[in-house]
C-alpha cells in the first residue's frame, strides 16, 4: 500500500489540477481559492472539483439536483433505490459500493473530492478513511453539516432543523461555484415547508401525538423509534404533533410495552431497500404491528392510522421536505375522530 499512496501522491494535486495524466481545464471562478470549514475542519480548494465520490445517498443527490452528475464518477452507501429523476443520470456512474467502499476502492478512481453523509464513515474514525489520509493524498473530504451540529448546555446533542441541510447546499455549491443553483433550491425547500405548514394547521394535526419506527436488529426485539434529535422530531414539531419519545437521541431503542402505555395516535413507519435486519422491510413492520400481543391493541394499529415513509426522507437529506409533506398528505385523508 505504501507504494500505491507514493504513487497517488504524486498524481493527485490538492489543487486538483492534474488527475491521473490529465490535465483538467478549469474555468475562472469567482470565489477561488475557497476555504470552508465543515465539522471542526477546514476544506481548502483552489478551483470547483471535477472529479467526486461520494460516500452516502444524501451528498449524490444533492449533487445531482445541483446539476453535478457529470462531475461524480463513483457513489457507494445506498440506502434506498436513488430518486426517480435521477435514475438515468445514475446509471451511468460506477456504483463502488452498496454499503461502504474501502480506503483504496475510492482513491484509486483519484478523485479530488471525497463526499460523506456520516462522520463515522469519514472522519476522525471513519470507516473509509479520515480527513488526514484523503489530504495527504491530495484528496479533500467533506461531511454534510448535518453531521457537525453541536451540543446544548446540558450536553445534550442539538436537534436536527433545516438550517443544516441549508448549510450543506450553501457549501457543496460554493465548492462548485454554482451559487445561485444553491439559493434557488433553499428558496424551494422554505417555500415548501411554510406551505406544508399552513396545510397542517388548516387540519388540525397539532392535536396529534405520533411515534416513527425505523427498523430493529430483529422484529421481536425493542425497535429503534425517533428521539428528540432527528428529522423525524424535526417534521413532528414544525407540524405541532407530539412525540412520544422524549429521549435525547436520533434512534433511541424503546420497548413496545413502553410505546402502547403511550398509545400514539399514529405510527410512521420506515420503508427501505436496505436488508440489513429484518424489520427493514415495512410489510414485516405491519405484519408485526398487526399480530403481536401487545401491539395490536394499540389505538393506531385498531384504527389503521399506520403511515409508510420513505427511509431516506426519515434522514437529513433532500427527500426531508418530502418527507413532512407526505405526513401532512397521508394524515389529511385518516379517520382521527373520537382519537
Amino acid at each position: 500500500m505504501s507504494f500505491l499512496f507514493g504513487k497517488l501522491s504524486r498524481f493527485i494535486t490538492i489543487t486538483g489540477v492534474l488527475v491521473g495524466a490529465v490535465t483538467l481545464n478549469y474555468s475562472q471562478a469567482s470565489n477561488f481559492p475557497l476555504e470552508i470549514e465543515n465539522c471542526g475542519k477546514t476544506v481548502q480548494m483552489s478551483a470547483p472539483p471535477e472529479r467526486v465520490i461520494t460516500v452516502g445517498q444524501a451528498s449524490t443527490e444533492l449533487l445531482y439536483r445541483l446539476g453535478l452528475h457529470e462531475r461524480v464518477i463513483g457513489t457507494s452507501n445506498w440506502f434506498t433505490d436513488v430518486a426517480d429523476q435521477y435514475e438515468e443520470v445514475n446509471a451511468k456512474i460506477e456504483r463502488l459500493a452498496d454499503n461502504f467502499p474501502s480506503f483504496e476502492s475510492v482513491v484509486s478512481k483519484r478523485p479530488n473530492l471525497v463526499t460523506a453523509d456520516f462522520l463515522f464513515a469519514v472522519g476522525p474514525q471513519g470507516v473509509v478513511g479520515n480527513p488526514e489520509q484523503f489530504q495527504s493524498l491530495g484528496i479533500a473530504s467533506y461531511v454534510l453539516d448535518s453531521e457537525c451540529v453541536g451540543s446544548n448546555s446540558d450536553g445534550s446533542p442539538t436537534a436536527f432543523r433545516l438550517d443544516s441541510l441549508f448549510q450543506s447546499i450553501r457549501n457543496l455549491s460554493s465548492m462548485f461555484d454554482v451559487q445561485a443553483q444553491g439559493d434557488e433550491l433553499i428558496r424551494e425547500i422554505q417555500g415548501r415547508e411554510a406551505a406544508a405548514i399552513a396545510d397542517a394547521q388548516q387540519r388540525n394535526l397539532n392535536t396529534l401525538s405520533a411515534v416513527f419506527w425505523f427498523s430493529s436488529a430483529d422484529i421481536q426485539m425493542d425497535p429503534w423509534v425517533a428521539g428528540t434529535t432527528g428529522v423525524p422530531a424535526w417534521m413532528m414539531s414544525t407540524l405541532g404533533i407530539k412525540n412520544i419519545i422524549d429521549a435525547p437521541e436520533e434512534w433511541p431503542s424503546v420497548g413496545w410495552e413502553s410505546i402502547a402505555r403511550a398509545n400514539p395516535d399514529v405510527i410512521v413507519i420506515a420503508d427501505m431497500t436496505r436488508r440489513r435486519f429484518d424489520a427493514d422491510d415495512y410489510q414485516k413492520k405491519l405484519e408485526f404491528l398487526r399480530s403481536d400481543p401487545v401491539t395490536r391493541q394499540m389505538s393506531a394499529v385498531v384504527n389503521n392510522r399506520i403511515v409508510v415513509m420513505d427511509a431516506h426522507a426519515m434522514r437529513a437529506t433532500l427527500r426531508s421536505i418530502e418527507g413532512l409533506e407526505h405526513l401532512v398528505e397521508a394524515l389529511s385523508p385518516m379517520d382521527l375522530a373520537g382519537k
